[in-house]
């Protein structure tokens, strides 16, 4: 009995046979719905939830980041992080294969897909990776210092996290450290840049750290919602495949991020006797954050642990042992990133190590020999093999430490080396007025008030039109 293909799936040119279209498709679609918690999510919820003198400016740095760190991913971020050619083993060779349809169109090293579709869905990461860290320095870095920091610390710092920990020969893959999908990489490393960076930058005005309201807490919830449902595609991603592991790490996600948001909430009103939708919301974060790592490998019941674990450890350092630590108190971190991000991420590390599941790390890493290397504490004790249980927690402990220790150092180094040349803080006069010094912009300007651009020389509004209110304008 003979069988033939349908017309629209039989291998051509453009459609090889080792590519799989329904897993192409799905990981573009994945990719765009990790870019839109960028953008437009974070631009969105930065933008709403600081003083409304900063929200151009830390719409801003999210908008920038996004497009400065796609031009050094295609010209040589992608390399360092999953190239072919091992060049330390912490990092790959830099190149511009990138750049060359050849390479593009090839497969990837999953087998399955185009480099193309595995270079822009490692991009988002990368990208929400710096937009993280911007939220530690909301309302005071200088955007020029940004600017500079950007390139170099993607280039210095999220290569070496990407490449040791999720490139097949990086030393941590290697080792069998488990991260699903960048509880190290992406949330690990983004809060513990951004507090190094927030420590060199400075604080904001006083009169702004002991006040600063959002200026729009409904447009703070519609970048929070873009946030929570862009999370389908950041972990249901990470198998490269539609596949049931997909499926799993997709529930797994919502039922951790709603876990901890009620578990935050239900203490913000125990101690706090209101019911906080800003706390809420870091509730979500620190939930979506914590499964991050486990996201595929952990069952249900694991993940409303972690999510319980997540709305509250979060919510004990940010809320007492913040205000009772010296050097924490010290340090400006406008979003609370190193308790959200840093804190959530190494409990999520930690606790996969705990929890993963010897059969779906199987299904994830695709491997038969060897599997003893991902099995967490719990299942090594209950199948006699407490050895492999503890030597997986050991090491997702050493990929913490790693991951710590190298953005302490390199981050530090980097803004140390940029405010040689610019000044890392905002002057004194661009601090109290906001973004109509920094930018010649206002984001709540009403109709007419535009006639301030008559004047400005600092923006590309200046010589649009030269209708202007001395040329007859009825608005006055």
């Amino acid at each position: 009995m003979s069988f033939e293909l349908p017309s629209n799936l039989l291998p051509n040119e453009a459609s090889p046979e080792w590519l799989n279209k329904g897993d192409n498709a799905w990981q573009m679609t994945a990719a765009t719905m990790v870019g839109l918690q960028s953008v437009p999510g974070l631009v969105i919820l930065y933008g709403s939830i600081v003083k409304k003198k900063w929200a151009i400016n830390s719409c801003f740095m999210a908008l920038f980041a996004f497009a400065a760190v796609l031009v050094c991913w295609v010209g040589w971020g992608y390399q360092m992080s999953f190239g072919s050619d091992p060049f330390l083993p912490i990092l790959g060779r830099p190149g511009f294969a990138s750049l060359r349809a050849s390479y593009l169109v090839e497969k990837a090293f999953t087998g399955k897909l185009p480099n193309a579709t595995m270079v822009f869905f490692q991009f988002v990461f990368a990208a929400i990776t710096l937009i993280l860290i911007a939220g530690a320095l909301l309302g005071r870095m200088n955007f020029y210092a940004w600017m500079v920091f950007v390139p170099v610390w993607l280039t210095c710092s999220y290569t070496v996290g990407a490449y040791s920990i999720w490139c097949p020969t990086g030393w941590l893959a290697k080792k069998g450290i488990i991260d699903y999908s960048g509880g190290y990489v992406i949330h690990l490393s983004s809060g513990i840049a951004g507090i190094t960076a927030a420590y060199w930058v400075g604080p904001r005005e006083s009169k702004d750290r002991e006040r600063f309201p959002p200026n729009n807490i409904l447009l703070m919830l519609l970048g929070a919602g873009l946030l929570w449902m862009g999370w389908t595609g950041f972990n249901g991603g990470d198998p490269y495949m539609a596949s049931r592991d997909a499926s799993l790490a997709v529930l797994n996600t919502h039922l951790c991020a709603a876990t901890s948001l009620l578990t935050w909430l239900m203490l913000d009103i125990l101690f706090f006797e209101k019911p906080s939708v800003i706390g809420a919301t870091q509730g979500m974060i620190t939930g979506l954050v914590c499964i991050t790592p486990a996201a595929g490998v952990v069952q249900g019941w694991a993940a409303i642990i972690m999510g319980l674990l997540s709305g509250s450890i979060p919510w004990f350092t940010m809320m007492v042992v913040h205000k009772k630590v010296s050097l924490l108190k010290e340090i400006d971190d406008t979003m609370a990133v190193f308790h959200t991000h840093a804190v959530a991420g190494s409990l999520g590390g930690f606790l996969t190590g705990l929890f993963a599941e010897p059969r779906l790390n199987r299904i994830f890493y695709d491997v038969t020999d060897g599997w003893q290397h991902y099995i967490g504490l719990i299942y090594g004790l209950k199948m006699g093999l407490p050895r492999a249980g503890l030597r997986q927690i050991g090491i997702q402990m050493l990929g913490i430490l790693f991951v710590v220790v190298w953005n302490v150092v390199v981050t530090s180094l980097i803004c140390i080396a940029i405010r040689v040349v610019i000044p890392l803080r905002l002057s004194d006069e661009e601090l109290e007025i906001g973004d109509e010094e920094v930018h010649g912009e206002s984001a709540y300007a009403l109709w007419g008030d535009g006639e301030k651009f008559e004047n400005s020389k600092r923006n590309s509004a200046h010589g649009f039109d030269e209708f202007s209110v001395k040329e007859g304008s009825n608005f006055r």
